[in-house]
C-alpha cells in the first residue's frame, strides 16, 4: 500500500527551481571564496524581514536550503512522517539556544580582527561552515527522514517566528499575511491530501479557523497544498480577501451535506480492480440525492480520510446508494477500502455533494463524456435524463476505454439506446482487439464533424488530461466554456467564459 506521505512538485517558481544553487555556491565555493558566506548575512536580512510581515514565507518560497531539498533531495528521500521529537518546543528551543551561542562566540572572536585585512574573510568563513554544515546534517537527514526534517528545528526559522510575533504584535502581520485559505469549509473533501503533500506534514483540512484560513505558525506558505487540493477550494490570501470569500463563495449542491452511517450491503466484483459498493442507510433512513452528485467515504479515523466517489445508483427510494471503486495501484485509499471494508460492515459517509454533473433543468440536448472509472456517474444520470426530462431531444453518450473488456455497464447502456431513440451510445476503444467498435479516443470523436454539438450542454468526468483535451476541442467547435461541466481526478482551470 502506498506511502501516507505523498512525494509532489514543491517548486513553482524559478526562485524555488534553482535557489539551490546559492547553498552549493557558499557552502562549498566558500570553502576557496570565504567572502561568499557574507551573501547569508543579506539571505538573514531578507528572512527577517519577510517574515516581519508574513511569518515563514521565506521558507516556502525563497531559502536556498529549502530548494535544495524540494528540488534536488527529494527524489530520493525516504518521505518517512517526521519524527514528534524533532517537532517539540524543547527541540526547537534547546536547538536556537545552542546555535545562538555556538554562532555569537565565533562571530565575537571574529570582530577582533576588526579592521585588518583578514576581518571580511574569517567573517564570511563562519557563514560558509555554518551553511556546510546545513547542507551535510539537513542533505542526510532529508534523505533518511524527510525531506523537511531539519526544517523543524532549524534556528532560522525560530528566528522568522520571533520576528513574526513583533510583526503581529504592532498589528502589522495580521494585514500583510497571506495565509492557505480555504474558500468554503462546506466544500472540503476531508480526503487529507492536503496534509499528506505538506512539506512540514501538517493538517491544514483540520485547522482551518472561523476565517477559514491556516494559522498553523509553522505553515511556510508554499502553496503546496493549494496545488493538490482536488476540491480546488484553496488559495493563499491575507484576511481581508479570506472575509470575503468567506461572504461571496456559495456552495450549491452541498446544502444537502451530513454525516450518513450505512452498512455495506453488498460488495460486486465488476472487474478485477474494479468493485461495486452498495450502502444501505441505518441513521438517517432516508437520504435524498441526486443524479450527479457523489458521496465521500471514511476510510479510517487516524488520520482522519475520507474518499469521494461519484454515486452511481438511480434514486429509487432514498434508502441506499451504490458506488463504483476501481483499485489504484499503490493506492493509499483503495489500498484500505479493498482490503478491509467487508459485507455488513458499517461505514460513515457524508453527502450527498456538489452539483458540477447535475444536469441543468432547462437543457434540451446532452452530451455526456466518459473515459475510464469517470463513467460511473453517468450510469445514473443516462437513466435519470431519459425517465424525467420529457423536453429532451437528445443525449449522447461518449464512452472510451483501452480494451473492449474494460467497458461497464455496456449493456445496460445498449439497452436504453434501444428503448429510447433521442438516445445515442458511443463506445470508443483506443487498442481494440476486434473490429466491434470503433477505435480511437472520446476526443476523437468530439473532433468529429458528424457529431452535432449546436445548442449543447456538455458534462464529463475521467482523466484530468482527457478533460483538458476535450474543453479545447469543444471551445475550437463553437462549444462555450459556459456550457461545460466536469468532475476530474484532478481539479482543472478551464479558461474564462
Amino acid at each position: 500500500m502506498e506511502h501516507y506521505y505523498i512525494k509532489t512538485n514543491r517548486t513553482f517558481t524559478t526562485v524555488r527551481k534553482y535557489s539551490w544553487f546559492l547553498t552549493v555556491l557558499v557552502a562549498v565555493g566558500g570553502l576557496w571564496v570565504p567572502k561568499l558566506g557574507l551573501l547569508v548575512i543579506l539571505i538573514m536580512a531578507g528572512l527577517i524581514t519577510t517574515s516581519f510581515f508574513s511569518g515563514r514565507l521565506w521558507c516556502g518560497n525563497f531559502c536556498p536550503h529549502g530548494s535544495l531539498f524540494d528540488r534536488i533531495i527529494m527524489p530520493i528521500s525516504r518521505n518517512k512522517k517526521i519524527p514528534k521529537q524533532l517537532k517539540s518546543k524543547l527541540a526547537v528551543i534547546g536547538f536556537f539556544a545552542f546555535f545562538t551561542f555556538s554562532f555569537s562566540r565565533k562571530v565575537l572572536r571574529v570582530i577582533q580582527l576588526w579592521g585588518t585585512m583578514a576581518f571580511l574573510d574569517r567573517l564570511g568563513f563562519v557563514f560558509v561552515t555554518t551553511y556546510l554544515m546545513v547542507m551535510i546534517v539537513g542533505g542526510l537527514m532529508a534523505i533518511l527522514v524527510n525531506s523537511r526534517a531539519w526544517c523543524q528545528f532549524c534556528p532560522m526559522g525560530s528566528l522568522q517566528k520571533i520576528s513574526h510575533s513583533l510583526g503581529k504584535a504592532v498589528g502589522v502581520a495580521p494585514k500583510t499575511e497571506r495565509k492557505v485559505t480555504i474558500s468554503n469549509k462546506d466544500m472540503c473533501h476531508t480526503c487529507g491530501k492536503c496534509a499528506r503533500v505538506c512539506p512540514f506534514q501538517l493538517k491544514p483540512y483540520l485547522d482551518f479557523s472561523g476565517n477559514n484560513q491556516f494559522d498553523d505558525s509553522n505553515c511556510i506558505k508554499c502553496a503546496t497544498c493549494v496545488e493538490n487540493c482536488p476540491a480546488g477550494i484553496l488559495s493563499i490570501g491575507t484576511q481581508k480577501k479570506a472575509v470575503q470569500l468567506l461572504t461571496s463563495t456559495p456552495a450549491p449542491g452541498y446544502e444537502n451535506r451530513q454525516t450518513i452511517h450505512a452498512k455495506i450491503a453488498d460488495i460486486k466484483a465488476l472487474k478485477d480492480e474494479t468493485w461495486e459498493f452498495t450502502f444501505n442507510f441505518v441513521t438517517p433512513e432516508i437520504v435524498d440525492y441526486k443524479a450527479g452528485q457523489f458521496i465521500t467515504l471514511k476510510i479510517e479515523d487516524e488520520p482522519l480520510s475520507f474518499r469521494a466517489y461519484s454515486i452511481s445508483s438511480y434514486n429509487e427510494d432514498s434508502r441506499s446508494l451504490k458506488v463504483i471503486i476501481k483499485k489504484v495501484e499503490n493506492g493509499y485509499g483503495t489500498g484500505i477500502i479493498f482490503s478491509r471494508f467487508k459485507v455488513g460492515d458499517m461505514v460513515e459517509l457524508e453527502g450527498p455533494l456538489g452539483d458540477e454533473l447535475v444536469p441543468s433543468p432547462e437543457a434540451e440536448k446532452l452530451v455526456f463524456v466518459a473515459n475510464g472509472i469517470g463513467i460511473t456517474p453517468f450510469i445514473a444520470l443516462v437513466k435519470d435524463v431519459l425517465l424525467n426530462k420529457p423536453n429532451l431531444k437528445s443525449v449522447k453518450l461518449i464512452y472510451g476505454e483501452r480494451y473492449e473488456t474494460e467497458f461497464l455497464y455496456h449493456d445496460y447502456f445498449k439497452a436504453f439506446a434501444d428503448a429510447y431513440p433521442q438516445f445515442e451510445y458511443l463506445p470508443v476503444v483506443s487498442r481494440p482487439k476486434g473490429i466491434e467498435y470503433r477505435k480511437g479516443r472520446v476526443t476523437d470523436v468530439l473532433k468529429d464533424s458528424k457529431l452535432d454539438l449546436e445548442g449543447v450542454k456538455v458534462y464529463m468526468c475521467g482523466s484530468k488530461r482527457m478533460v483538458e483535451d476535450s474543453v479545447s476541442i469543444l471551445m475550437s467547435r463553437g462549444v462555450s466554456v459556459s456550457e461545460i461541466f466536469y468532475e476530474s481526478e484532478d481539479r482543472i482551470k478551464l479558461p474564462a467564459a
